[in-house]
């Protein structure tokens, strides 16, 4: 479904991604890990086309979109969760999915829309929100759920432009074990009918999920493969996963 071809992204200097080629297969969960300053949330964006492709190329479902702006990768199916929380923070659970439903079809909010139109609308934002866990938060502001709430509100964002691809950047970040369940919880609902290409550091998440594992130290991928691999191979175990299993 996706595949990137020596893609390199530089900040002055810094060599943020450095000739990365890598596949991520219809209907998996393919988990990129590595260290902090690996160049991981950079090569997210790069895909996502919020940060520009300096070499190399991005294809997805056999077009290339390197050159393509970020709304018409959502348009080709597309969708990104981002590593600090990004909502409509004022407006309620089910607005906020309204908006990215009636986004991702193209209509807008008037007046003289039949009732119908809108109620379709808002059907499939409660349709997602019982997705997501929050079928009974619906008519709460975004700003008063609790961390983990936020976080799966904004993986529902994503669902409602009905993605073939997902690319989550740190879904579990700063939650605690009882919310990291319930996040890992959605991924592997949403498995069943999306791909899933996810930056994650809970290691116990990647190797519970992950179908295969990248690993991505110094803006280069090192080594790609089933999880029972990746947690084999000793340049992985040196470069980064060492540290992590033992901690």
């Amino acid at each position: 479904m996706l595949e990137l071809r020596g893609v390199s992204k530089r900040f002055g200097g810094v060599v943020a991604t450095d000739d990365v080629t890598l596949e991520v297969t219809r209907g998996e969960v393919h988990a990129l890990i590595g260290p902090n300053g690996a160049g991981k949330t950079t090569l997210i964006g790069q895909i996502a086309g919020v940060l520009a492709t300096e070499s190399g190329r991005i294809i997805f479902n056999g077009a290339d979109i390197t050159r393509q702006p970020a709304h018409a990768r959502v348009a080709a199916g597309l969708a990104r969760s981002y590593q600090i929380t990004s909502i409509f923070r004022r407006f309620s659970v089910l607005d906020n999915l309204a908006l990215a439903v009636q986004a991702r079809s193209g209509t807008s909010f008037h007046f003289w829309r039949p009732v119908l139109a809108e109620r379709a609308l808002f059907d499939q934002a409660r349709a997602i929100a019982g997705e997501i866990g929050l079928s009974t938060r619906i008519d709460a502001v975004a700003a008063t759920l609790a961390h983990g709430e936020q976080r799966a509100l904004e993986v529902g964002l994503a669902l409602a432009t009905q993605p073939q691809l997902v690319l989550l950047d740190e879904p579990m970040a700063g939650m605690g074990p009882e919310d990291s369940q319930a996040m890992i919880a959605l991924i592997a609902k949403m498995r069943e009918r999306v791909t899933v290409l996810l930056v994650e550091h809970d290691m116990d998440a990647v190797f519970r999920l992950a179908n295969r594992i990248s690993v991505l130290v110094n803006g280069r991928v090192i080594a790609t493969g089933a999880p029972a691999q990746i947690r084999a191979d000793p340049e992985v175990r040196r470069a980064y996963l060492g540290e992590e299993l033992a901690a």
